[in-house]
């Protein structure tokens, strides 16, 4: 009798117990279901439209002050599409800040001595105060020499082996425009770096190396830089070690022009994921080019914290930091000049 009396107290007892989880459930206060935690998505094209207000604010309260208006000149060689886009997206975006443009046209075949007079006009053009070479060049022409033809003070690419040299030592100096824009989504989107292992997929000299230097450096010098601690992957890194590296980073940067590199079992739970690569591929859906990144975007974003898109993503954010070098770059010609 004392048994079943238990029994059915238990039975009684289980019962209430499911009542009030269903209740906590419905109201929304408990759910045994997993919900999906997907990345929150680092929209690069309006963290981009808000520095280019801000740029275009600061331009205006410096022209108020009598100041010049800040020009710059794009050299674009050839005919390559990819390129004609770019520079009409840069010459777009410097006409919203306020920057007056010029962009000058050269056929292909021009020798290289020929482009150096090109920039050597540029130079001594005193209303001119950024100078940008579309890259890439035609393979007759060294790009590297072209790079260090034009001075210092108007490489608003930071492509120069001066604003190079001082980069690396973290002083003062013009930083590339895409590690700028990794570092400023980074920073606007309050990712933690300090003492956080970061993984860089990339060793170019203009994208991947710059972005493991702003990455790694103590951001006690001119650069601000986030003080992670960085590993450069590259080409002849091995698939197996390139996983074993990412799955243990908070941040990964990948700028290899590889499409699918980065899938969602390299990467660890809650990282941030920046992809800087950019590739055209052809949709099998629709037949059409579309563009697409280093990233498995639609897996990876079921894992990472925050993630980037492609396109919208670090490409508006190199052109916002092109902006901000060409304005920096009158303002240290007016400098110069009072001084």
């Amino acid at each position: 009798m004392a048994q079943r009396t238990f029994f059915i107290k238990f039975i009684t007892q289980l019962k209430l117990t499911s009542r009030r989880i269903e209740s906590f459930s419905i109201h929304g206060h408990f759910s045994t279901s997993t919900a999906r935690n997907q990345a929150k998505l680092i929209d690069g094209k309006s963290i981009a439209d808000e520095i280019q207000m801000e740029l275009k604010t600061e331009l205006n309260e410096w022209m108020m002050k009598g100041n010049c208006v800040p020009r710059l000149a794009a050299i674009l060689v050839g005919d390559d599409p990819a390129s004609k886009t770019y520079v009409r997206n840069k010459m777009r975006a410097a006409k919203a800040v306020g920057i007056e443009t010029d962009v000058i046209h050269i056929p292909n075949s021009i020798s290289e001595k020929e482009l150096m007079n090109h920039i050597d006009k540029l130079n001594r053009k005193e209303n001119v105060h950024g100078i940008l070479i579309q890259l890439p060049l035609p393979s007759h022409i060294q790009e590297r020499k072209i790079c260090n033809a034009v001075i210092p003070s108007k490489d608003v690419d930071g492509f120069h082996i001066l604003n190079v040299g001082q980069f690396c030592l973290d002083m003062n100096a013009v930083v590339p425009c895409t590690p700028l824009a990794v570092q400023e989504l980074i920073k606007r989107t309050g990712i933690d770096t300090v003492g956080k292992n970061a993984v860089v997929c990339g060793r170019s000299k203009n994208v991947g190396l710059p972005i493991a230097m702003l990455l790694h450096a103590d951001g006690k010098g001119d650069t601000n830089a986030m003080d992670a601690t960085t590993t450069i992957c590259h080409r002849n890194t091995p698939p197996d070690q390139l996983a074993t590296f990412t799955r243990l980073a908070d941040i990964i940067v990948t700028a290899t022009g590889i499409p699918g590199l980065i899938k969602a079992d390299m990467v660890k739970k809650g990282a941030c994921v920046i992809d800087v690569g950019i590739t055209r591929v052809l949709d099998k859906e629709t037949g059409k080019q579309i563009l697409v990144g280093d990233v498995d975007f639609e897996a990876v974003k079921e894992v990472a914290g925050h993630i980037t898109p492609v396109p919208g993503g670090v490409g508006p954010m190199t052109v916002a930091m092109l902006m901000k070098n060409t304005l920096n770059a009158a303002k240290r010609h007016t400098l110069q000049k009072a001084n």
